[in-house]
């Protein structure tokens, strides 16, 4: 039988989502913001005539740990380059400044090279790397946190501070203090997945060619733009008629079937009356809103271009003694911009980029990965399709977009949509349990 959906939220789960339902049935995909793609989101910049595409959300990923998107971007024709996800860090800022890209660049101060803390930190990286796969081998981690493994395992202040933490924090869009909670055998088996553990022989990345927006694009011409509505969901309530959404602007559609393709803690507060197993499964899943700025202000990179990479860490100790942490991305290495001028997408930076420098500014909300989370995760299969409604999103595995595409392939395959033309192709037979990823 042919159904009446709604998909909430246009991020990758809820353009997936609407774009395999409507495969069978009529779907309208429904968007808060005045733009469609969530964390996909593409800035177009005019320098002196030419239009720079300059992504600020998802921008990159690797063959290796994305299946189902690098088959999805096959489907639907979207062009993409190499690219890369080298890492420095800048601590002090400026204190100590190192990147992984090579020996000259990891001992781009020199005085590192006689330093005993600095060579206790890669000496604890090498052991550290060794321990998680010995670990992943034989279930060794007993159910520890980050910051109490690095104890057990006496892995020194350094290690923890200037390289594990801040490569963790730069990942997962949050503050280190944060990673300290994180279970540490998610981290490790994350790691592990994507050759973090390894100093050579990590994936090859790649980025969208002329921006990800190219693939949204793709998307909305399959899927019909007379399907999208660009109004604010504000509540969802289950009727003995259908499941009706009260929208900003007054209009109280009704449905067979939504699918809330938003973060946890959004679908949690439109349910009317949510059941016991909504509020207890959705609740666990908090997260961490980032101010992120895309701006030219070169002052929010490390102080030696010697050691400038894609992601780039900088940290530096307020008044009140605590940690001040932040990220840059360096778009014209990630997205290979043809410009001498330097783009940077920066994430609660340490200081606000100069006013006149700045190009946009937006808000992203990350979720944040705690015990409690993690152990709701596997019951999220619980919730789907009772009285009539369906969850997809990144909080479904590390939260990043491959687990927001796989949480809406697994959903559509539950409504009882063939979903082979992505998962066959990607080797995937238990879509459910995938649990890859890696991207902003």
């Amino acid at each position: 039988m042919r159904k009446n959906i709604a998909v909430i939220g246009s991020g990758i789960a809820g353009l997936a989502a609407a774009w395999l339902l409507g495969r069978e049935h009529q779907v309208t995909l429904i968007e808060q913001n005045s733009y469609i793609g969530g964390h996909t989101h593409t800035i177009d910049v005019d320098e002196g005539g030419q239009t720079l595409a300059v992504d600020t959300g998802f921008i990159v990923y690797n063959i290796a740990n994305y299946p189902l998107l690098t088959r999805l971007f096959e489907v639907l024709g979207v062009a993409t380059r190499e690219s890369d996800m080298s890492f420095s860090a800048s601590i002090g800022p400026g204190e100590i400044e190192y990147s992984g890209d090579s020996l000259n660049t990891l001992f781009a101060q020199r005085r590192n090279l006689l330093s005993p803390g600095f060579l206790r930190m890669v000496a604890d990286l090498v052991r550290f790397n060794r321990r998680c796969k010995a670990m992943l081998r034989c279930n060794g981690f007993d159910g520890l946190s980050v910051g109490a493994l690095l104890k057990r395992e006496h892995m020194s202040d350094r290690f923890r501070d200037h390289f594990l933490l801040p490569m963790a924090a730069a990942i997962w869009s949050c503050p280190t203090r944060t990673m300290l909670d994180f279970p540490a055998e998610s981290l490790a088996r994350f790691f592990n997945n994507h050759g973090l553990l390894n100093l050579i022989d990590r994936p090859l990345w790649r980025s969208v060619s002329g921006g990800s927006a190219r693939y949204v694009e793709r998307f909305l011409a399959e899927i019909g733009h007379e399907q999208v509505r660009l109004d604010a969901a504000q509540a969802v309530r289950r009727t003995e008629q259908g499941v009706e959404i009260t929208l900003a602007s007054g209009e109280r559609p009704l449905f067979d079937d939504v699918v809330l393709a938003c973060h946890a803690d959004q679908a949690l507060a439109l349910l009317d009356q949510p059941s016991a197993a909504e509020q207890e499964l959705l609740s666990p899943f908090r997260y961490q809103p980032n101010r992120t700025y895309l701006h030219t202000d070169i002052g929010l990179m490390p102080q030696r271009r010697q050691v400038w990479s894609s992601w780039n860490y900088l940290s530096q100790l307020t008044q009140d003694g605590a940690c001040a942490v932040s990220v840059t991305y360096w778009m014209n290495r990630l997205q290979g911009l043809k410009t001498d001028k330097d783009y940077l997408v920066s994430l609660n930076p340490l200081r606000l980029p100069a006013e006149e420098q700045i190009i946009a500014e937006m808000v992203y909300d990350h979720p944040v990965f705690d015990q409690a989370a993690m152990d709701a995760q596997p019951r999220l299969a619980e919730l789907q399709g009772q009285d009539r409604l369906w969850f997809c999103g990144s909080y479904f595995g590390y939260g990043f977009h491959e687990d927001a595409l796989a949480s809406a392939v697994a959903m559509a395959d539950r409504f009882g949509i063939d979903t082979s033309i992505l998962t066959a192709a990607a080797g995937l037979s238990q879509v459910s349990d995938h649990r890859a990823s890696a991207s902003v």
